[in-house]
């Protein structure tokens, strides 16, 4: 069974993309648009718990007014195109960061989809709009220090009062467009995650490269902080403490 559950995406590349086709930066946004559709079939085929796309970062405010505009339009109309399908595929929707700055109705149309995607139990989709790791952090700090003066914050304690605190650390992150760093992106649920950069635009990734790197990430051993021998060792404990529970029961029956 592979170890992947949770995967974060940095979607880069878009403006790149289209600026080598002789285009305007947001016509790759628009072209990328279509392949989140694709890559979250496929998440949900891969049976993964949560799928968490980094679509808009705080330092995103400064990009050009056009191109922030039409990722704002963009956003609006994948919750109306996918609207039915998230609902149909048992999907739970969810953006996270702050959305203060998206249109009324746009804003609408989320807290709609999430109302009613609330109690889905299938794959577990977020959107980072106006997100910061940085900012998650101070602010989950800030609130448990206004609600518990004097207490110290413990890992538990600030786990909790992240934005991603349904649906835990990240497992793999992959970035596509070739530049090898992680943005402020999730910065503390990544502190143990395998990590994929590929040089493929966002507009360019297919169904089958996406299957290929979760696939063979899964296959990594991942032993947070351990070495092999005590990994064993956990192992060996285990089964020995079976056979005891075994011998145990026998013997009262």
């Amino acid at each position: 069974m592979s170890s992947i559950k949770h995967v974060a995406i940095i979607m880069d590349g878009n403006g790149r993309w289209a600026q080598e086709r002789s285009r305007p930066r947001f016509w790759g946004h628009v072209r990328g648009s279509f392949v989140v559709s694709d890559i979250v079939e496929e998440a949900d085929e891969l049976g993964l718990d949560a799928l968490t796309l980094f679509a808009f970062s705080t330092e995103n405010w400064s990009r050009p007014f056009e191109e922030v505009n039409v990722l704002f339009k963009l956003l609006r109309k994948f919750i109306l195109r996918e609207r039915q399908r998230v609902l149909e595929n048992n999907i739970r929707f969810k953006v996270i960061g702050d959305v203060s700055g998206l249109p009324k109705e746009t804003k609408k149309l989320i807290s709609e989809l999430e109302y009613e995607s609330a109690n889905n139990d299938g794959l577990k989709l977020s959107f980072a709009f106006g997100y910061g790791g940085r900012k998650e952090i101070v602010d989950a700090v800030n609130y448990f220090i206004s609600q518990n003066p004097g207490k110290e914050i413990s890992e538990d304690d600030l786990e909790k009062r992240l934005l991603t605190n349904d649906v835990g650390d990240v497992d793999l992150l992959i970035r596509t467009g070739g530049n090898h760093r992680i943005s402020n992106f999730l910065l503390w649920q990544m502190a143990y995650a395998e990590i994929s950069f590929t040089e493929t635009m966002w507009p360019d990734l297919s169904i089958d490269e996406f299957r290929k790197i979760v696939l063979k990430s899964g296959q990594v051993e991942r032993r947070f902080g351990t070495v092999e021998s005590e990994i064993s060792n956990v192992r060996g404990a285990q089964l020995k403490a079976r056979e005891h529970l075994k011998l145990f029961q026998n013997n009262i029956q």
